[in-house]
């Protein structure tokens, strides 16, 4: 089933995200991760997706089986093109499509000075339409309540994002945010923009100091001042930052579940712990 048909069957629509371990020593932990995760029935998994070439590629091909056939579980490929050509790309969506998964999330992916850019694909929009065109598949696309962090200005990347969504994107996924104002404002604006697909709102537990510093850096997320004396009060305590990081991101979903947001993704980072507190908090609003 594409996620385009679970949002027309059902709101809110639940969905996490993990990555592909990158070594062997990690799979049982993420064994651990998706048992906990299957517990609450999500909609969706998504799998991240890099430029690491074909090994890493088979991983994401691999993890997105196993939460298939083995947790009954709809996964959601992430699929990037800054690195790949039409060929390449055909290849993975063939064998995506024989094992029976048809939902990719359609990226540009990040600029990586160790991999050649291809010039098949350019945007992110280009690889949305291209898959539109390779089958059944279902497409989704990312989106940024904070503005992404390359584009002139926020109007000019609503404009890029209605592109995408022109192209064929059914659905889109949030980056990272701390402030639900900052998404509430941001599909208002993309509804007076004529964007009137299904917004799920992106939210990662922040639990270490190191990792809100590189989410800052990385998505141009803004943080708000009372997540900032959470943070400055106890960022030398690593097991109260842990979870007052938990706390707040639970407290972000009871909230935008209360204002009937469309769709909830959350960020896991493969982490157990975390995948159990998440699921622990939000059991019962679902």
């Amino acid at each position: 089933m594409t996620i385009e048909k679970i949002f027309e069957e059902k709101r809110p629509v639940l969905s996490f995200e993990i990555f592909p371990p990158k070594r062997a020593e990690a799979l049982k932990s993420i064994d651990e991760t998706l048992e906990i995760l299957s517990s609450l029935h999500p909609d969706y998994i998504s799998v991240t997706f890099g430029a690491g070439g074909s090994s890493v590629n088979n991983k994401t091909v691999e993890l997105a089986k196993k939460i298939k056939n083995e947790y009954n579980i709809e996964p959601l490929v992430h699929l990037t093109c800054l690195h790949y050509t039409k060929d390449e790309i055909r290849r993975i969506l063939d064998e995506l499509a024989e094992s029976g998964i048809n939902n990719v999330l359609a990226l540009r992916g990040d600029i990586n000075p160790d991999f050649e850019n291809k010039e098949d694909f350019k945007y992110a929009s280009d690889l949305t339409a291209f898959v539109k065109g390779c089958g059944s598949f279902g497409v989704a696309g990312a989106c940024y309540p904070e503005t992404h962090i390359e584009a002139k200005d926020s109007v000019t990347d609503i404009k890029n994002l209605k592109k995408k969504v022109d192209a064929g994107a059914g659905h889109l996924i949030s980056q990272l945010f701390f402030d639900n104002d900052v998404f509430y404002s941001f599909v208002e604006k993309l509804r007076i923009a004529g964007i009137d697909v299904p917004v799920s709102a992106g939210i990662m537990p922040v639990i270490n100091k190191a990792q809100i510093e590189r989410m800052v850096s990385l998505c141009g997320a803004t943080l708000p001042e009372k997540f900032r004396r959470i943070t400055h009060k106890y960022e030398d305590n690593k097991e109260a930052l842990f979870d007052a990081g938990m706390v707040y991101a639970i407290n972000q979903v009871v909230e935008l579940l209360a204002n009937d947001v469309e769709g909830i993704h959350l960020y896991t980072m493969n982490n157990p712990h975390v995948a159990k507190k998440l699921c622990d908090g939000i059991r019962n609003l679902l």
